[in-house]
């Protein structure tokens, strides 16, 4: 796959919504027998990676609010999702909600953002996000068996935003190694990268 152009920090904050209703598809369609199957990203079911993906959203909310690590606290650890699938997707669509309604509020990609290792701009903050619903859509997908909806442009934007950073992150113990591409799909292309 040939490097798309660098996205702007507003085109991944406008990527934002329709990758995070391609995730909520994923969730519509899995069957309730399926939420402890493993996945592609290591050693998580799929309910560990649509747990992770909304406490991720629950955070949105207060970081772009310019809240602190310190005062989000621990409140989104463990279970975020309930007891049942059902609850599992509610509890999606809520922080899903919350989430875009905060990225709707910014008007300046550079804001900045507490995160653990300091402060960042909003728009970085965008392309983690926009990464994290791309890739883990498809591995929620992989897990339950069902087809992903592919945003290509998201797709794009992600393989952009990580091709340069994916040694770093991969030093970091994010992701694991790179694997042989299935195809030259782009969606192909950007798991194999991120080591799926």
């Amino acid at each position: 796959m040939t490097a798309p152009a660098p996205a702007t920090s507003r085109q991944a904050i406008d990527l934002l919504p329709e990758s995070a209703r391609a995730f909520g598809v994923v969730l519509e369609r899995l069957d309730d027998g399926v939420w402890g199957r493993p996945t592609p990203c290591a050693e998580w079911s799929v309910r560990d990676v649509v747990n992770h993906v909304v406490a991720e959203h629950l955070w949105v909310p207060h970081l772009l609010r310019g809240e602190s690590l310190q005062e989000v606290g621990d409140r989104y650890d463990g279970n975020v999702l309930g007891d049942s699938p059902a609850q599992a997707r509610r509890a999606w669509q809520m922080a899903m909600l919350g989430s875009l309604q905060a990225w709707a509020q910014v008007d300046d990609a550079e804001q900045l953002v507490a995160f653990s290792g300091g402060e960042h701009p909003a728009g970085e903050y965008a392309h983690q996000m926009l990464v994290d619903l791309v890739v883990h859509a498809w591995d929620v997908a992989q897990g339950g068996g069902v087809a992903v909806p592919v945003i290509t442009d998201a797709v794009g934007v992600a393989f952009a935003y990580e091709k340069p950073r994916v040694a770093d992150h991969r030093a970091a113990g994010i992701f694991a190694p790179p694997t042989r591409p299935r195809s030259d799909h782009p969606m192909d292309q950007l798991v194999a990268l991120l080591g799926r």
